[in-house]
């Protein structure tokens, strides 16, 4: 199978890590593909970053769509364009959030988030009520951090997610942990050692819920919701992104 990975920012250091963590993480006979848009946002840290970067998460599900990828994963703990996403794709389209907050939910009673800036404290938020993990969820603490603090060397960027991965455990009561940005997938295996609870990285938690997926023959439904877009005209600069009809394979 060939599952695409995309990181929705345009800071090729962390795609290489993203693609280090998902290549991992894959089966033996698993393809992966990671990219980034050829235009957008550095970082991604609010809402119109977001807004932004869905686009080039669209285009490249669009290329993916014509050479022939499987599934699709959104390597951003916002997991923009999540759901445009699975309007144009035929197999299935995961965000690293929701696949971490599932995958949680499954092995632990409760869980924290430790996440970047605070202003990105309310996105997580959000995700959590969508994703109806607010029962689930004991806390969004963000650091001090900005995403691209983490592809700094010799930063204190590990320490400072360790100590508050620790104070989400001593106050907050969470029994698993979860990296909320896509900039830490290399970091779950050190933490867990560090501060004895499961930490869940999004990214490789996303691509053994697309291969199991893959695996058992279930695509995105074209009944309802994520039905294809309807084919119709666009008008200046996004005429590129006029939907049309999917040809079939």
């Amino acid at each position: 199978m060939k599952i695409k990975v995309i990181n929705p920012n345009t800071t090729e250091t962390m795609t290489q890590k993203i693609r280090a963590a998902a290549f991992e993480a894959a089966a033996s006979g698993t393809e992966i593909i990671a990219v980034s848009p050829e235009a957008g946002p550095v970082s991604i840290e609010g809402h119109y970053d977001e807004a932004i970067s869905a686009l080039g998460v669209l285009d490249e599900v669009r290329r993916g769509e014509a050479a022939g990828c499987d599934g699709y994963i959104i390597a951003c703990f916002g997991d923009p364009g999540l759901l445009a996403a699975r309007e144009i794709a035929r197999g299935p389209v995961i965000g690293i959030a929701e696949a971490a907050m599932h995958v949680a939910s499954l092995i632990a009673t409760g869980f924290s988030i430790v996440t970047t800036l605070p202003r990105t404290r309310v996105l997580s938020e959000h995700l959590v009520s969508a994703y109806g993990m607010t029962s689930k969820c004991r806390s969004v603490r963000p650091t001090a951090l900005a995403v691209l603090d983490l592809e700094q060397k010799g930063s204190n960027a590990r320490r400072i997610i360790v100590e508050e991965c620790r104070r989400a455990i001593a106050e907050d009561h969470a029994d698993c942990l979860l990296l909320g940005c896509a900039g830490m997938a290399d970091l779950a295996t050190e933490i867990t050692e560090a501060v004895g609870v499961p930490v869940v990285d999004g990214v490789a938690a996303a691509v053994k819920l697309v291969e199991c997926l893959i695996g058992l023959g279930l695509a995105t439904s074209k009944a309802g919701g994520y039905a294809f877009p309807l084919a119709k005209s666009y008008r200046g600069t996004m005429a590129a992104f006029a939907p049309v009809r999917p040809q079939s394979r």
